[in-house]
């Protein structure tokens, strides 16, 4: 990794969609030459894809809660973790230190969904001892871009 290819990743990770020409030109390079590194990067699995940020509020999913599921310790690990990584509205699921829980991201209409979602999608999974729903009044920042800073 050099410091051209982390001005390329840089670039991407600001705008996906902006044309190799455009990237090209933003640091010096033949077109030609800056599409062999972005190939290069995907395959060596620095970039793992392309993304589009959709506005939630355009599709009625203006609501985000946090849900963290406490599991019960014979439930065998990470067989949770993906079955909740299959709830359509689970945007995010973390396993996080502690009292084995899970740390879940929703993205949804209103409460009557996080709730239908809480009781019917989740409590009703074996392994779940307990639940607690934090609902997000307002977000300041939400990203899923990294700190480059590493050569």
């Amino acid at each position: 990794m050099d410091e051209i290819n982390l001005k390329i990743i840089r670039i991407l990770q600001e705008k996906a969609r902006i044309p190799n020409v455009d990237v090209a030109r933003k640091i010096g390079m033949a077109p030609s030459a800056v599409l062999e590194r972005i190939r290069k990067l995907e395959k060596q699995g620095f970039i793992d894809g392309y993304e589009v940020r959709l506005n939630p509020e355009k599709f009625n999913r203006k609501m985000i809660a946090f849900i963290t599921v406490k599991e019960n310790e014979d439930s065998g690990k990470n067989r949770l973790g993906e079955t909740l990584s299959n709830i359509p509205a689970v945007q995010e699921v973390h396993y996080v230190s502690g009292n084995d829980s899970y740390l879940v991201k929703i993205r949804v209409r209103d409460h009557e969904e996080v709730r239908r979602i809480v009781r019917e999608n989740i409590q009703s999974q074996s392994g779940v001892l307990s639940t607690q729903t934090s609902i997000v009044l307002e977000s300041f920042k939400e990203t899923s871009a990294i700190v480059i800073d590493y050569v």
